[in-house]
């Protein structure tokens, strides 16, 4: 498989990160302001509402690199070094736009409690394992047995609700669909993603079958069709547009995805405009859509500003990225 694809994966998510980390939060309507008025017209990291300069990506794709460093490191996913790479980039305060699930894990993790007992218990169902998941389906994506148990693995050191972990699987799928050179038929995809998902929550499975039907409808009948809550009656995820609950997050950044999956730039556009958590909806889009465009599909102005805090820019990204594809093919 070609190496590009896999810069394309990492690239493309911290692209869509650092693009909907200037609106997190915000509501639909300034979401979709910052769409039509900063992202459709030319140089939009001029325009940055944060104090940041525009590039800088947050947490989702800081612990989506920290996966891929073990990765590199090891040649394997090993949940150990893993999470003590989780750990070490909380308490050394590196982490920007923490989730407080991941952040509590995170705390257990340093005092000594071991990787498959730091995770939050149900009901705690954020994203925080879905949007680091996407290299997962980059590394095992010709091994489905492989893919499935570390998607869910990876995912536990933080979040051990079953939600959690078939969002993690989900985006770890179609991040390894996208890698083939089919042609996207959404009722395939929506087929294959929730045979992979059922094993850990049959209701994300019966959400995910759904996805032809939302596909068809324009993004504002679609991110109202699409479950929010998932029958949760104290669900704390109250968020204008798409919440961080994992359920609504992953089925609209596949959704952004399908809508258009041969235009990356449309696929995060999409992600961003509904509001919310966006910048994570756009990170877990951009890790499917760069992963089929690969890099040679992505804004070439723009991918060129990404920074973790002025550490961790484009040249570095790309290196880490052909780095494992290389010790994945040895």
């Amino acid at each position: 498989m070609d190496r590009e694809r896999f810069s394309g994966c990492l690239i493309g998510q911290c692209l869509g990160d650092a693009l909907g980390f200037p609106v997190e939060g915000f509501p639909p309507e300034a979401c979709a302001i910052y769409v039509d008025n900063t992202m459709r017209v030319p140089a939009a990291e001029r325009h940055a509402s944060r104090p940041q300069p525009f590039g800088q990506y947050t947490d989702d794709s800081q612990l989506a690199r920290e996966l891929l460093q073990s990765y590199a490191a090891h040649g394997r996913f090993d949940p150990v070094d893993y999470a003590r790479r989780i750990a070490a980039i909380f308490a050394e305060e590196r982490i920007v736009g923490r989730g407080l699930a991941t952040h509590r894990a995170a705390q257990r993790l340093n005092a000594g409690v071991g990787w498959e007992e730091a995770g939050e218990l149900p009901p705690a169902a954020g994203n925080g394992s879905a949007m680091r998941a996407g290299p997962v389906g980059l590394l095992f994506h010709d091994d489905r047995a492989q893919l499935l148990r570390i998607a869910h693995d990876q995912g536990r050191i933080t979040h051990r609700d079953p939600r959690c972990s078939a969002g993690s699987v989900a985006i770890a799928s179609a991040v390894a669909m996208a890698l083939e050179d089919a042609p996207v038929e959404v009722t395939h995809w929506a087929g294959r993603l929730a045979d992979d998902a059922r094993p850990h929550d049959a209701g994300f499975a019966e959400a995910l079958l759904r996805l032809p039907e939302w596909v068809a409808l324009a993004p504002d009948r679609a991110v109202a069709a699409i479950p929010h809550r998932m029958g949760e009656a104290d669900s704390p995820y109250h968020w204008e547009g798409i919440s961080p609950f994992v359920v609504s997050s992953v089925l609209w950044s596949l959704y952004a995805f399908l809508r258009t999956p041969d235009d990356y730039w449309e696929s995060i556009c999409t992600a961003i405009a509904v509001g919310g958590d966006v910048d994570t909806t756009a990170a877990m889009t951009g890790a499917i859509s760069g992963a089929r465009a690969g890099l040679k599909g992505l804004p070439p102005d723009l991918v060129l500003a990404l920074t973790d805090q002025d550490t961790w820019g484009y040249d570095e990204l790309v290196a880490l990225a052909h780095e494992c594809h290389a010790r994945k093919h040895r």
